[in-house]
């Protein structure tokens, strides 16, 4: 057996590249979720490896972790890039948000009080960014106000399933033009699903909460859509990663 512990030991240099890569991609993943990376990004080795200060090897570790989360890609030739996503990838995500989240409506009268807090919680801060115009802002609220929502099952499998997919339905949210357009009305809507649920009408708030992802869904599958159609038009095809460099929205 000291065989094989000396062998484990000799790949410790493995475990510290893997772990800076881990941090590297977590920080990544939070300013994709945030908003601050948008779809088509280019994340340059040259310019990411100064601001983080880090090897260019950790980095393409990093942005393998993040591959695998299907939130970059990598182009031959071009670099990597913020991915963009497709109809198809939307409706198979609101798919899975719809199963995780009505698990979360489905155990309400089981849940912990500290999970129903949380959902008030995070509709207050969406309405605190609301009122100050700050619509992004409203946008990350909104991605939490849906984490406590699925929470509520007190599931850590449902809430890890649930965190993996914050950062993917940002890249979503990217396809409407105006994050007010986007998130105004589904705000009103979050105000109503949490009565419903701080009331207890579980059957209510299923029916108001399918309705509201379904929705949700066909405001972002119009908007690629119509995006599709317009950069067709323009001649730049409707697939291209955009050579964006600073991820502003």
């Amino acid at each position: 057996m000291t065989g094989v512990f000396d062998a484990l030991a000799a790949d410790r240099g493995r475990l510290e590249r893997a772990s800076a890569a881990q941090r590297v991609a977590e920080v990544l993943r939070d300013h994709i979720t945030e908003g601050r990376l948008a779809p088509g990004t280019r994340l340059s080795e040259e310019a990411l490896g100064e601001a983080l200060t880090v090897s260019r090897n950790t980095l393409r570790e990093a942005f393998r972790l993040l591959a695998d989360e299907r939130l970059v890609v990598h182009e031959l030739n071009r670099g990597v890039f913020v991915r963009i996503l497709e109809p198809a990838d939307v409706a198979d995500i609101y798919t899975l948000r719809l199963a995780l989240e009505t698990a979360g409506v489905r155990a309400l009268h089981s849940a912990a009080p500290e999970r129903l807090a949380a959902l008030r919680a995070a509709l207050d801060r969406a309405e605190a960014a609301e009122a100050i115009g700050d619509w992004v802002t409203v946008g990350t609220a909104d991605l939490h106000f849906h984490q406590a929502v699925a929470g509520i099952a007190g599931s850590r499998r449902i809430d890890e399933c649930m965190a993996r997919l914050m950062a993917e339905l940002r890249l979503a949210f990217a396809a409407v033009p105006s994050a007010r357009a986007l998130h105004a009305p589904f705000l009103r809507r979050n105000q109503t699903l949490t009565g419903l649920l701080e009331s207890g009408e579980i059957d209510d708030a299923e029916v108001e909460l399918t309705s509201y992802l379904n929705d949700a869904r066909a405001v972002i599958v119009r908007a690629m859509t119509e995006n599709a159609t317009t950069e067709s038009a323009m001649g730049e095809g409707a697939t291209a990663q955009r050579p964006m460099t600073d991820g502003a929205r």
